[in-house]
């Protein structure tokens, strides 16, 4: 098969992309992530299928070139995941994540390392009960991979269902930041997997540090400078080519500078989104902007729900495997509900969510497109296959059944409330 150009591989899967989402809108009419995710997933198993029918033919071997020459990983980490933070942090109100700060501070950080230790010692005894030798630093590694809920998925099921403001506000912050910290931690514990640094608590902290507030401060500062110059203008045009140099130069010094892009662009995008659309923007600017990231935001999450259904012709997993991740499945649940039960009911006396939090916090948080660009990252090897796998499996649950479902607890919830 002749390689494809990179323009190429983003024409065919804006294509897919159009087609489905078409016929989904049509005929099945499920939520975009959720729909072209199982459109995706079921027309991976139709190719295997009919390889498996037709022996001559070769089909999976060219989807998985195709997948293989995109590179779910960077296309996602080092491409994708900048606009769709930036286009998800522009919505959230400012006012309403203040007062929701205890709840997304704790959350994002000591709620993603209690989940990473508890996935990781369940995932450790799992494997062992299947007799599949994983060694106790790797299984580590899945949980720092695996607990970090997927912003570009949680704010789609914001989007879908009409929750109290500080609730969606605290959700929606939670998600925008603890994927930045989950990256960290899965780093610092990859390192050490790989030998490449020893893992000391003292290394560890300092690469948080670095990480997470460098990352916290150069989104200020982009930001800021974004702000000023918009306001010293009125120019849509002009403007919405500033928001875009804020998020694509934005992570490159990211990534140049060591420090995390993720947090970086969701921190730029909280002060053009509350600040600069009240005080930096006219009303037709404002108006231009919001549509065009909101486009933006539609489109790359399309293609990226997309290549999570896909993808399971490229990881192709073996029935013990997928066992596995179904059993992984409520160890994550669990871990989830203690990694947010315990903050919620220390933080109880500042600040309470109301009884709808906890439901909405756990089932809502759904692993997405990060957890498998990173499992993807990982070293070949047979660990690798293990993890990746479990890690394909537990993400189409989340996106499929918690996405697909959410949205009806939530209404069940209010409901019961409102007798």
């Amino acid at each position: 098969m002749t390689s494809l150009s990179p323009f190429d591989a983003a024409a065919i899967l804006i294509v897919i992309a159009a087609a489905l989402g078409y016929l989904n809108t049509r005929v099945f009419k499920l939520p975009s992530s959720v729909g072209l995710t199982v459109m995706g997933a079921v027309a991976s198993l139709l190719v295997i299928l009919v390889d498996q029918t037709l022996p001559g033919e070769s089909l999976s071997a060219i989807v998985v070139g195709f997948l293989e020459g995109i590179d779910f990983h960077t296309t996602l980490m080092d491409g994708m995941l900048s606009f769709l933070l930036f286009a998800g942090a522009l919505h959230v109100d400012w006012t309403e994540m203040r007062k929701g700060r205890w709840p997304i501070l704790v959350l994002s950080t000591l709620g993603v390392l209690l989940s990473t230790a508890i996935v990781g010692s369940g995932f450790l005894l799992l494997s062992s009960m299947f007799g599949i030798s994983v060694p106790p630093i790797w299984c580590f590694v899945f949980g720092a991979l695996i607990s970090p809920t997927d912003p570009v998925a949680v704010m789609g099921v914001l989007k879908r269902a009409a929750v109290p403001p500080t609730l969606q506000a605290t959700v929606a912050g939670e998600s925008l930041f603890n994927d930045g910290v989950g990256v960290v931690v899965f780093a610092i514990l990859l390192s050490a997997a790989s030998g490449a640094e020893a893992l000391s608590f003292g290394h560890a902290a300092t690469a948080f540090l670095q990480e997470a507030v460098g990352g916290a401060f150069l989104g200020l500062i982009t930001g800021w400078v974004a702000f000023r110059a918009m306001r010293s203008i009125d120019d849509y045009n002009v403007e919405v080519m500033i928001s875009l140099a804020v998020v694509m130069g934005g992570y490159s010094l990211a990534h140049w500078i060591h420090v995390s892009g993720p947090v970086a662009m969701a921190v730029a995008g909280l002060l053009i989104g509350n600040a600069g659309v009240a005080r930096a923007m006219s009303d037709l600017t404002k108006d231009y902007l919001l549509k065009f990231w909101a486009l933006i935001d539609e489109i790359l999450n399309a293609v990226l729900f997309l290549l999570i259904g896909l993808e399971v012709i490229a990881i192709a997993p073996n029935p013990q495997m997928l066992l596995l991740g179904a059993l992984v499945i409520p160890l994550v649940l669990l871990a989830r509900t203690i990694a947010v039960s315990i903050p919620l009911i220390a933080l109880r006396p500042i600040l309470f969510l109301g009884p709808m939090a906890r439901p909405i916090l756990v089932w809502g948080g759904l692993r997405g497109g990060i957890s498998v660009a990173l499992a993807l990252s990982l070293p070949e090897s047979t660990t690798r296959t293990l993890i990746l796998a479990t890690t394909y499996v537990v993400v189409l649950f989340a996106v499929i059944v918690q996405g697909g479902s959410v949205g009806w607890l939530i209404q069940r919830m209010k409901a019961n409330t409102s007798n």
